[in-house]
């Protein structure tokens, strides 16, 4: 049977789920999160993406990227993928796959659907009953986009910016958008959007 085809459009962000294989751990240690954080930026910078949000878990990790093209988002992945598992089996004696044959990839092309995905990539923690609060999270892109913490591998989407008149509001408007608990339906729309590979 055929893959189903990627949509992916130039320019516009894209909710990314990479999980290991039978969903097995992925990272082990602290040392392996920011491993592959160094990688997805040399990854993504060499590709020419802009990463908007992310959430390491155990076993899985969301992104919200731009690609430029439409060959950049796989670069990207398929770059990262290389460096990690090779670091990772070095890392704890193993062989063979430790991620996913393919990653899951959707278009999300509205601002209704742009924060509600950042929420829910950055709520993945909360719902999985790790935390009570992002914010005690942290391997997320929460700390940067809520609270102003600085980190590299972000830059913001435009409609981020608008937000407010400067980056201190859009962080506190943004902020202010966890206070109200993401919809069911929305739930299974980005869920299952995921799974089909379809648009937002």
């Amino acid at each position: 049977m055929a893959r189903p085809l990627r949509i992916i459009l130039p320019d516009q962000p894209h909710h990314v789920i990479q999980r290991g294989n039978n969903r097995q751990a992925i990272f082990l240690s602290p040392h392996d999160h920011e491993f592959y954080l160094e990688k997805l930026s040399v990854c993504a910078s060499k590709n020419n993406c802009r990463i908007h949000a992310y959430v390491q878990m155990t076993n899985h990790v969301h992104l919200l990227i731009s690609p430029p093209s439409a060959d950049a988002l796989s670069k990207t992945m398929q770059m990262l993928g290389r460096y990690y598992v090779r670091y990772f089996n070095g890392q704890y004696q193993r062989t063979g796959t430790l991620l996913e044959d393919r990653y899951k990839s959707r278009l999300i092309d509205s601002e209704k659907y742009l924060f509600i995905c950042m929420r829910y990539i950055e709520l993945n923690p909360v719902r999985a009953g790790m935390i009570n609060h992002p914010s005690q999270y942290y391997w997320s892109s929460f700390h940067s986009n809520a609270l102003g913490k600085f980190d590299a591998l972000i830059e913001p989407h435009e409609k981020y910016y608008a937000l407010g008149e400067n980056l201190e509001i859009c962080q506190k408007n943004y902020l202010e958008l966890f206070k109200h608990p993401l919809q069911p339906e929305s739930l299974d729309e980005l869920r299952s959007g995921a799974r089909r590979r379809h648009v937002s």
